[in-house]
């Protein structure tokens, strides 16, 4: 089984995610408390559509704004994925989806290849979408490339209602993972690059 178990506390967030990988994805199994109700619901959609258990709570400091809870939590969760993954053997290591929801389809592309980097070409009309500060999707994101250390190519050609959009990349992004995550059975024993390691 590939878990995890993440902690990281500073003063201006309190972080812990225990993530198996190899999951079901259902809600019974996954445990997610956040302050911001839409992010909880962001979150839960990427544990289901990625077939993973996620218990996952999260504190930070919203006296000031949302960013150091919004970012730390992408930080962690790629952190997590990171440790759980291990040695990376076997894994397909790149992985995509278009996700289409109503008005809006996300096309999300991950590779899980060592090396932060975000492209986030997506927009919001609203500031805030619920209580989630939209301006703050894309910091999530960068966040989890930093700590997963993988590449993400987000990209989202059209849609009308930001609800939709948002969850649609993040659907996308919980499918993507999988596949990246898996394991393909021809290359079980092995590294998933020319280079011989990640």
């Amino acid at each position: 089984m590939r878990a995890s178990k993440i902690t990281r506390k500073t003063t201006e967030t309190n972080i812990s995610v225990d993530l198996n990988i190899d999951g079901s994805g259902k809600s019974e199994k996954s445990n997610i408390k956040t302050p911001i109700g839409f992010l909880t619901h962001m979150l839960e959609s990427f544990a289901k559509h990625g077939l993973f258990d996620i218990k996952m709570n999260i504190e930070g400091d919203l006296q000031v704004d949302q960013h150091h809870t919004i970012e730390d939590a992408g930080l962690v969760l790629g952190q997590a994925f990171k440790e759980a993954l291990g040695d990376k053997l076997g894994i397909n290591r790149a992985g995509y989806f278009a996700f289409p929801m109503d008005d809006a389809l996300a096309v999300v592309a991950v590779d899980i290849a060592n090396r932060p980097y975000l492209k986030f070409n997506a927009d919001f009309t609203n500031r805030f979408c619920g209580e989630l500060d939209t301006e703050l999707v894309e910091d999530f994101f960068y966040a989890f490339s930093v700590g997963l250390q993988c590449n993400i190519a987000v990209n989202l050609p059209f849609g009308r209602n930001d609800h939709h959009k948002i969850e649609a990349i993040f659907k996308a992004f919980g499918k993507a993972m999988k596949m990246a995550c898996s394991k393909d059975l021809r290359m079980i024993d092995e590294i998933p690059s020319i280079k011989g390691m990640i």
